[in-house]
């Protein structure tokens, strides 16, 4: 007979985002229902055309930790990632673990898109002698995992999934496995992007996923809105501790909530089109690896973009999944406050279900001025909404463009 696996509990968090430079200002402001997205001070407009010209931008200050010689090294997504990560690992206890038992997992949807643009700017206006030399290692997409291994010290493992807007969540999966599969006691996870830049508004804006609330950016994120439009790009890291339960209780360490389940599906479908049966096939698979009910479920923190197929879908996948047992179900959208942190999503949204396990409320979704009356669960609209008491699990849900699919549950106990 195989050996139980082991459970998996959140020890650690840490992050920088539009909300906030850390957990505690994200937490509040996020609870206080805080829209971020502004119009951006720069001449990308006038200068380029941009039809879109607003984003939910880091919090001032996030990065200022960092000494001037280790931000020239870090592309502004590894500058992220090392705030958050450090935050984290202190907020963890610093847990005594050998190196060969400590993992890194952080995961990113482009990686270095600032350091590759910028230094082809140089290429071509300055010549190739004038490319800073450390380009290629913060340019790479496994640029943060690897930093952060080398800070730590972990040598179990680190590794980078990069699967669009799922690759946060898919790195809380990938972590997941590795405490239960015995390669690891502690895990470092997470996600991290700052690719809000003329390219990426353009791109996005030409295939008409962005809002183009221009003149009100401010409630341009409104999910399940009946006027919603799109998202809002936003940027930032976070990064969560996750440990062996039997590690966490011999030190003592507090848990914030335990990642319980997790499931992954692949569309197989369209590049930028959802499928609701490889969503509902995501969320069945993580349900069932927590080992819960469905009607266990009384929050989810959605990936709710605020597009007008998405927002729909999803709670329409989530109801199905849940064999339409959603009574006592509150979902969020948090992105209507920090808008699309894309392969960092999933990882803050991760954070998020925790930190509302661990307080037993749900933020809420702001914005919403006319609810569509398609939406077949309860949103928590515009207020935070309280949670119940007792045993209970939260359900959070990454997707990408290409049709990555990932749902990880978080327990109480």
């Amino acid at each position: 007979m195989s050996a139980p696996r082991a459970r998996v509990a959140v020890t650690g968090l840490g992050t920088v985002n539009p909300l906030g430079g850390d957990v505690a200002s994200t937490w509040e402001a996020a609870l206080a229902g805080t829209s971020t997205a502004h119009t951006l001070e720069n001449d990308w407009k006038d200068r380029y055309g941009l039809s879109v010209d607003f984003a939910c931008q880091i919090a001032p200050g996030a990065t200022d930790s960092l000494t001037r010689p280790e931000a020239k090294k870090l592309d502004p997504s590894g500058q992220y990632s090392m705030v958050a990560a450090r935050e984290a690992w202190a907020d963890a206890g610093a847990p005594e673990v050998a190196p060969e038992r400590l993992g890194v997992v952080v995961g990113t949807g482009i990686g270095g898109l600032w350091t590759t643009l910028d230094q082809w700017d140089v290429v071509r206006e300055r010549g190739a002698r004038r490319v800073n030399p450390f380009t290629v290692p913060m340019l790479m997409a496994n640029s943060s995992s690897a930093q952060i291994s080398m800070e730590l010290g972990a040598r179990a493992g680190a590794h980078t999934p990069v699967s669009a807007c799922a690759s946060g969540a898919e790195a809380v999966a990938v972590g997941m496995g590795m405490i239960r599969d015995g390669r690891a006691d502690v895990v470092v996870v997470g996600g991290t992007e700052a690719c809000i830049h003329p390219m990426t508004l353009a791109g996005f804006a030409n295939i008409r996923a962005l809002s183009s609330r221009v003149d009100d950016p401010e409630h341009a994120s409104r999910p399940y809105d009946v006027d919603r439009d799109g998202f809002v790009l936003g940027e930032g890291a976070a990064i969560l501790v996750l440990e062996s339960e039997e590690h966490a209780a011999a030190r003592g360490a507090r848990v914030y909530a335990y990642a319980a389940g997790r499931g992954m599906a692949s569309d197989a479908h369209h590049i930028s089109a959802p499928s609701a049966e490889g969503q509902a096939r995501a969320i069945r698979e993580a349900v069932t690896d927590a080992g819960v009910a469905p009607a266990d479920i009384k929050h989810v923190n959605a990936h709710g973009t605020s597009t007008p197929l998405g927002d729909i879908g999803e709670l329409t996948s989530v109801a199905d999944a849940l064999d339409g047992v959603t009574d006592q179900l509150v979902v969020t959208s948090t992105k209507s406050m920090t808008g699309h942190l894309m392969g960092g999503a999933g990882a803050l949204e991760s954070l998020f279900s925790a930190l509302a396990a661990h307080h037993r409320i749900a933020p809420p979704t702001i914005n919403i001025e006319n609810l569509d009356p398609r939406t077949p669960v309860a949103i928590a609209q515009n207020a935070p909404a309280a949670l119940p008491a007792g045993d209970m699990a939260v359900l959070n849900n990454a997707f990408g463009f290409g049709g990555h699919d990932v749902a990880v549950v978080f327990t109480t106990a």
